[in-house]
C-alpha cells in the first residue's frame, strides 16, 4: 500500500510532457511579448515630422472660410497639441506600462513641446486676446491656459492627456468665434507690443535650453554673474565666485530631446506668427528677422543618425550632439533678441 501511494505522488510521463509543453508555450509567449514591446518602442520613439502651417490653416477652416487675423496662430497651436497627444503611442509622459514606461526620449520631447504650448496659451490669454490691461479675459482662453498647466505626468484622476484635450476643445471654440464675423467678443490683436511680450518668454526659454545643452561638457564660469550690471542688487544666498556648471551624464539625452521638442513647436508657432503679424512685421522691417529665426529652428530639426546622443568633447574624436543643438538654439535666441528690439522701436 505504501509503495502504491508513493507511485501516485510521482508525476507520470504524460504529466511531465504536459508541463513541458506549457512551459515552452509560456516562454514563447514571453518572447513574443518582448519582441512586440521592443518593436513598439522603436516605432513610438520616432519624432513627429513638421507640418505645413498654411495647409493646416486651410484644413482647419475649410476652403470657403476666410482666414482672419489670429487663425493661423490658433490653428498651429491646436495642431501642435493634437500631434503631441495623438502621435504613434499617444501621450507617453504618464505611461505606466511598457514600452512607454522605459522610453524617455519622446516624453522629454513632449515636455519641450508642452512648455512652448503653455507659454503661447498664456500669451493668448493675457495679450493676444485683450486690447488693454483692463479688458475682460476671453471665456475660452480662461479654460485653455490653466488646463495646459496641469501636471504632465498624471496617469489617473485626472489623466494629463484628458485635461489637455479639454484645452484643445476650448481652443477650437475660440477659433470658431474669432472666425465668425457676427461674434464680437472673441478677438485676436496682432500688435507689436503683444508679440514682443511673448518673445520675452521665448527668449528666456531658449537661453535656458542653450545653457543646459552647452553644459553637457561642463562650463567653467568665472565669477558670479547672477547680479552683474547693478551694484545694489542682492540675492537670497551668496553664490560662489568660480564654479563648474555641468549637466549630469544621465540627463544629457533628456535635455537634448526637450530642446528638440521646444524648437519643433516654436518653429511652427513662428511660421504662424509670420502670417498673422505680417502687416506689423513689414511695418517694422522685421519679416527677414522672423524668417531667419525659422531657418535656425528648422536646422535644429535635422535627422539624428546616431542611435544614441553622443557627448564627445568640443574638439574630440566623437561628436557632441548637445553642442550642435546649442549652436542652433543660441543663434535663434540672438535673432529673437534683435527681433524684439525692432518691435519695440517706434
Amino acid at each position: 500500500m505504501i509503495v502504491d501511494r508513493l507511485k501516485a505522488l510521482v508525476p507520470s510521463s504524460n504529466s511531465l510532457h504536459s508541463f513541458g509543453v506549457l512551459g515552452k508555450m509560456g516562454a514563447g509567449l514571453c518572447m513574443l511579448y518582448l519582441l512586440i514591446v521592443i518593436a513598439l518602442g522603436f516605432y513610438w520613439s520616432a519624432e513627429p515630422v513638421p507640418f505645413s502651417v498654411r495647409d493646416n490653416l486651410l484644413e482647419k477652416l475649410g476652403q470657403n472660410t476666410p482666414a482672419v487675423t489670429g487663425t493661423a496662430t490658433t490653428t498651429a497651436l491646436i495642431r501642435t497639441a493634437e500631434i503631441m497627444l495623438s502621435k504613434p503611442g499617444g501621450y507617453l509622459s504618464n505611461d505606466i506600462a511598457p514600452p512607454g514606461l522605459y522610453l524617455d526620449n519622446i516624453p522629454n520631447w513632449e515636455f519641450g513641446v508642452l512648455v512652448q504650448i503653455r507659454d503661447l496659451t498664456r500669451a493668448f490669454r493675457e495679450n493676444f486676446s485683450r486690447s488693454q490691461s483692463q479688458s475682460v479675459e476671453d471665456v475660452d482662453l480662461v479654460i485653455v491656459e490653466p488646463q495646459f498647466h496641469l501636471p504632465n505626468d498624471s496617469w489617473l484622476l485626472p489623466a494629463s492627456e484628458d485635461e489637455y484635450r479639454k484645452a484643445v476643445a476650448a481652443l477650437e471654440s475660440y477659433l470658431r468665434r474669432i472666425s465668425d464675423e457676427d461674434e464680437q467678443d472673441a478677438q485676436f490683436y496682432a500688435r507689436a507690443d503683444n508679440l514682443a511680450r511673448w518673445l520675452v518668454n521665448v527668449e528666456s526659454r531658449l537661453g535656458s535650453l542653450s545653457q543646459r545643452l552647452s553644459a553637457s561638457v561642463g562650463q567653467a564660469q568665472a565669477g558670479n554673474l547672477d547680479l552683474a550690471g547693478e551694484i545694489g542688487a542682492q540675492q537670497s544666498t551668496a553664490g560662489s565666485d568660480d564654479r563648474i556648471v555641468t549637466t549630469p551624464s544621465t540627463q544629457i539625452d533628456d535635455v537634448f530631446y526637450e530642446a528638440r521638442g521646444a524648437t519643433w513647436a516654436l518653429m511652427h508657432f513662428l511660421q504662424a506668427i509670420e502670417i498673422d503679424f505680417e502687416a506689423v512685421l513689414r511695418d517694422k522691417n522685421a519679416l527677414v528677422s522672423v524668417r531667419q529665426i525659422i531657418r535656425e529652428l528648422e536646422a535644429s530639426q535635422r535627422t539624428v543618425f546616431s542611435p544614441v546622443v553622443l557627448n564627445g568633447g568640443g574638439f574630440g574624436l566623437f561628436a557632441n550632439h548637445s553642442l550642435v543643438m546649442a549652436n542652433y538654439v543660441s543663434r535663434a535666441n540672438a535673432a529673437i533678441t534683435d527681433l524684439r528690439e525692432l518691435l519695440n522701436q517706434g
